[in-house]
């Protein structure tokens, strides 16, 4: 019997092999992977305040997009990719799941220069209606033209994977993934600060580390894919598109795109609310959020691991197995985010002292770290949950439970505003947020039957 640290994963492992001990073979390279991507994010940080704290609050007003865009690519439409792959396999439809590796990448490349052409025309607007004045927001527009630019290498890198993913396989994209990751720290670091043989570029070189890794990465593994080495072997033979094939993935990862959305315009109402207290708040805030983002990709490497074996058994009619595995993998999640939480909560100076020494940012992240960091574990909790709820294709209510959670932002914002509130009080209603977020999601897993699976035969969607 193969495990999941083979180059391929034979689907009827991911249905026979006991949950947790292939759930753990299959989330470790991920997780890997995925905390080595999110400390380029802490890498780009001290890179970022190396270079002065208005530079480090344009980066706090960009980086929730940057966010979006790779939450939007690898965790929902992602999602969607590799539970429909999942699911056609799990039937033992391989012909059917090499058929939507094309077209999961005609809807990446038309996502990546969407998301190029909206940045670059609206990007300023966005950032100086963040609250975005002078040097800040030259530095968020300089960084944000330069990234998203380079947009389509990031779609495309994001759905490559999960293509491999969908097949089982973590090994092939949780290693490029990392190698990428390891790049971007040497080329952001060098073209940023001038280091060695490189030019002193700033913003820009900070960009263009991300930028020319994530197109090498999408190259690399669009070759692996079309070699045939890989359970999914895509090809270009005689192409034909069918509605079928892209609502199979666009049901599931169309509408779980909602949740990311709502993910990011709660930090950018958050982000609005905070920008009112200063450049030090705001920079501190931006501390604090580099940290959430960073245990966002722990839930993420459980949470892919989950798709392809809940799709798996979708596809195979074992209901039973997909919420067990759905389960085992949320608790899973909330442990290891909700670890670090409690420790940054009982610890937090040691984490905000990595990116600056100045005195009033750091304070804002003590007390961001005060209040948040115990609901990191909810957080993780929900956000697992939703991964293994897009392996069944049933993401509406985990949706909804996003919603919820952008609703008492808003909600509670405007009051917070109204009374004019000090922003320790913006910090606990991220915590109640993060809280509501995770029941809510959990709710929806426990109370919504996935009952029998949706797949459909090559003949229905042709």
């Amino acid at each position: 019997m193969s495990t999941a640290t083979s180059p391929v994963a034979r689907p009827t492992a991911l249905l026979i092999d006991p949950i947790l001990p292939t759930l753990v073979r299959l989330a470790v390279p991920n997780m890997l992977a995925m905390v080595a991507s999110a400390l380029v994010a802490v890498a780009e940080t001290i890179y970022v305040g190396r270079l002065g704290t208005e530079p480090l609050a344009g980066l706090a007003l960009v980086f929730p997009l940057v966010m979006l865009m790779g939450m939007l690519s690898a965790g929902a439409m992602g999602g969607g990719v590799s539970s429909a792959i999942a699911r056609s396999l799990g039937a033992g439809d391989e012909a059917r799941a090499s058929t939507l590796a094309l077209h999961a990448l005609v809807i990446g490349c038309g996502a990546g220069l969407a998301s190029m052409l909206l940045l670059l025309a609206f990007g300023p607007f966005i950032y100086a209606t963040l609250g975005g004045r002078g040097e800040p927001l030259a530095q968020a527009v300089l960084y944000s033209n330069t990234v998203f630019t380079g947009a389509m290498g990031i779609w495309l890198t994001n759905t490559l994977a999960s293509i491999v993913r969908g097949g089982g396989n973590m090994r092939v994209p949780s290693v490029t993934l990392l190698l990428a990751a390891l790049a971007q720290v040497v080329l952001g670091g060098g073209l940023s600060l001038g280091i060695g043989p490189f030019p002193r570029l700033g913003m820009t070189g900070i960009a263009l580390g991300l930028v020319i890794t994530q197109t090498a990465a999408a190259l690399f593994l669009l070759g692996y894919l079309m070699s045939g080495r890989g359970r999914v072997h895509l090809t270009f033979t005689n192409p034909t598109l069918s509605r079928g094939m892209f609502f199979d993935i666009l049901r599931v990862g169309g509408l779980a795109c909602l949740s990311p959305l709502q993910s990011v315009l709660t930090v950018l109402i958050l982000t609005r609310l905070v920008a009112d207290f200063g450049v030090e708040a705001l920079a501190g805030y931006g501390i604090g959020a580099r940290l959430e983002f960073l245990l966002i990709p722990i839930a993420f490497g459980v949470g892919v691991a989950c798709v392809p074996m809940v799709g798996m058994a979708i596809g195979a009619r074992d209901v039973a197995r997909a919420r067990a595995v759905a389960w085992s993998g949320g608790l899973m999640a909330a442990c290891l985010v909700g670890s670090v939480g409690l420790a940054v909560a009982i610890f937090p100076a040691a984490w905000a002292r990595l990116f600056t020494a100045d005195p009033s940012v750091i304070d804002a992240a003590r007390s961001y770290f005060a209040w948040v960091g115990p609901c990191y574990g909810l957080f993780g909790l929900g956000l697992c949950l939703y991964f293994a709820s897009q392996g069944a294709g049933k993401v509406f209510w985990p949706v909804i439970a996003g919603t919820l959670r952008l609703v008492v932002v808003i909600a509670g914002g405007a009051w917070l505003a109204a009374i004019q509130a000090p922003v320790w009080a913006v910090f606990a209603l991220i915590a109640v947020g993060m809280a509501t977020y995770g029941l809510a999601t959990a709710a929806a897993i426990y109370f919504v039957p996935w009952g029998q699976n949706q797949h459909l035969s090559v003949d229905q969607t042709s």
